[in-house]
């Protein structure tokens, strides 16, 4: 009887957890929108504009999604969060996917009730000094004070990074991000420690000349950034990390936003023919449409454009390719088949 009855609270536990399986995405499609958290402005990736109108990479990946599932890159909620209250706000609910310059860890993946979908964006943490101190590397900042935002991966990085090379560093902590920039700016830290895109970004909006201010060349982390969601619902985990993966392959055979149609009516490539719905239905492996892939490319463009048009080299933040180059071409952008 013992055996029987262990048996039926295991078939218990699992039909309750196959009843919960799916509330997001149902909520979602109740709703006809994604709540979405993002930064309280962090350009490059996610800010508002004076008219309320969000852009950036996290940003086109959020909308990507909204294509995706729903149709319409618009029907978004956009929710800023400070990363004191982002990992909340999924966990409560309040928003269905993080897509917020947000680093995954072991914690963050398996303590938090919260699941890791991909990478969009390989980053280390780096230091930005002016330039006028004619300091060239970040070992030459013994006992300086560093500004850093609480709640952040930066904050234990430049502990272990201060002990590890007897550095002496003096942490000025800021619960807000747009504190810290300004603390930086206004002379109270001799330095400033965040990932080298947060740096650059921080760079091109608030300084008032660039020019003035060196992000030295140690990378002293890993921060690989991705969305995240919420644990118990594998059909919406499953949605957002391959619209992802087919942002990437879309860029790896050269599917863009401009030619996606052209493509899908007139190319014989069979991986074209597959992305893009046309020979192949996997949108009802996810419980998508069959052109969803299509739609999302449509609505943001391949990876490389996402990149190229909120950070690359030709923006205010002007960042390299870098090692969120292609793996065909150098970098660490490797998309799982889309198949």
């Amino acid at each position: 009887m013992k055996h029987l009855a262990t048996g039926l609270l295991a078939l218990s536990l699992l039909g309750q957890q196959a009843a919960h399986a799916g509330k997001t995405l149902d909520t979602i499609k109740q709703r006809d929108q994604i709540a979405i958290g993002v930064s309280t402005g962090v350009p490059g990736f996610s800010a508002a504009d004076s008219q309320g109108k969000w852009a950036g990479l996290d940003v086109d990946i959020g909308k990507a999604v909204a294509a995706a599932l729903l149709g319409d890159a618009e029907k978004v909620k956009w929710v800023p969060l400070a990363s004191q209250q982002r990992f909340t706000a999924l966990q409560s609910g309040e928003v269905d996917v993080l897509s917020r310059n947000t680093t995954v860890t072991l914690t963050r993946d398996a303590s938090m009730g919260l699941a890791f979908t991909a990478v969009v964006f390989y980053d280390g943490q780096g230091f930005m000094v002016p330039a006028k101190t004619r300091v060239k590397s970040a070992k030459q900042l013994k006992g300086a004070t560093v500004c850093v935002q609480s709640g952040t991966t930066s904050e234990k990085n430049l502990s272990d990074f201060s002990r590890s090379y007897k550095l002496n560093l003096k942490p000025v902590v800021f619960d807000k991000f747009d504190a810290a920039n300004a603390a930086y700016f206004a002379g109270r830290c001799q330095a400033y420690t965040t990932d080298t895109s947060g740096l650059a970004s921080v760079r091109a909006k608030d300084a008032k000349d660039p020019k003035e201010h060196l992000i030295l060349p140690e990378i002293i982390s890993k921060e690989p950034l991705g969305p995240l969601v919420r644990r118990g619902d594998d059909e919406w985990l499953a949605i957002v990390r391959w619209v992802v993966h087919g942002l990437i392959e879309a860029e790896e055979n050269g599917i863009t936003r401009a030619n996606v149609d052209q493509l899908k009516a007139d190319s014989s490539d069979p991986v074209v023919g597959r992305l893009l719905g046309k020979t192949e239905d996997t949108g009802k492996l996810l419980g998508l449409e069959r052109d969803w892939l299509a739609r999302a490319i449509k609505a943001v463009g391949n990876y490389g454009e996402i990149y190229e048009r909120n950070v690359g080299e030709k923006t205010t933040v002007g960042l390299p390719r870098g090692k969120n180059q292609l793996w065909t071409q150098g970098g660490l952008m490797y998309a799982l088949p889309v198949r």
